[in-house]
């Protein structure tokens, strides 16, 4: 069995991304890394060819500035770094997500496990969506609860976004992989990074889906959402985790939007009839 890892980057100093640590979680378990760098405006590239892994394999890519339809660049590079691996099996990341090293073994053993299962294509792993603070982290519908990140590179996959796979059985028509969930955390940090990064992320990425840059504060946000994390982090985060007491408290004068009223009314239908309501880009089988 041979692993493929992969990811793309673009700006990923200036926007704060843990894009050295991100590649680094997964290294251990795979045969190869594909990292594929758009033409950055900081030090993205030179500071991947710092990571003195043999594993490693660069592709330095130019954007494409025409294509603002719904985020669709983020596909074409995904895509780009995809294509370009040669394992049985291929395990996306991005560049602010990473793996707990006592979870390491458990992704593996499960690739060994469902290898030669032509009813699974992907493995799915449930997300800590950190928010504020490296101490808490959210629970809502409204933010994706588990996806898929590993495909089979024998399925044919491609990406209508960063997000998540299609599967096309035929030429016109793409489908969720069928998958099996794995017991393990993908620790997502992108909403831990200052203001100011993520201010810079949404004016270098809203004109991609179309939009104008929003102003981003981390204060307007719903509490009831925000749940504190008792956990370990992964050993390889530490040094770059914002340092913080307690759990983040946002403004207790916001008023919530239309789409946050939506998602209480769903938590609260989630709560009365055990349900999970969060949207999933895959077809769990048994």
């Amino acid at each position: 069995m041979k692993v493929s890892g992969f990811t793309f980057i673009k700006n990923g100093q200036i926007l704060g991304y843990p894009f050295l640590e991100s590649i680094q979680s997964i290294l251990p378990i795979v045969d190869e890394f594909i990292v594929n760098v758009g033409e950055s405006e900081d030090d993205t590239l030179s500071l991947i060819k710092s990571i003195k892994n043999s594993k490693i394999r660069i592709i330095e890519s130019k954007w494409n500035e025409n294509m603002k339809d719904r985020g669709y660049v983020y596909g074409q590079q995904k895509m780009i770094a995809q294509f370009n691996c040669t394992g049985d099996w291929l395990f996306y990341i991005e560049g602010d997500e990473l793996y707990h090293e006592n979870d390491l073994s458990k992704i593996k053993d499960s690739m060994k496990l469902y290898l030669n299962s032509s009813n699974v294509e992907a493995l799915v792993f449930d997300f800590l969506h950190f928010y504020g603070n490296a101490n808490s982290y959210l629970d809502s519908p409204g933010w994706y609860r588990s996806e898929a990140r590993v495909i089979k590179s024998s399925v044919r996959s491609y990406a209508p976004d960063g997000l998540f796979w299609l599967i096309l059985d035929g030429n016109k028509k793409g489908r969720y992989p069928k998958a099996k969930k794995v017991d393990v955390q993908c620790f997502h940090y992108g909403w831990i990074r200052t203001e100011q990064q993520m201010n810079l992320k949404s004016e270098k990425v809203q004109k991609y889906w179309g939009k104008d840059p929003v102003i981003i504060d981390y204060s307007k946000f719903d509490q009831s959402i925000i749940r504190e994390f008792n956990g370990d982090h992964p050993e390889i985060i530490s040094s770059w985790l914002p340092k913080s007491d307690g759990i983040y408290h946002a403004d207790n004068n916001y008023t919530l939007n239309k789409k946050e009223i939506k998602h209480q009314k769903m938590k609260r239908i989630e709560s009365i009839f055990k349900l999970d309501l969060s949207k999933k880009h895959y077809k769990l089988v048994k």
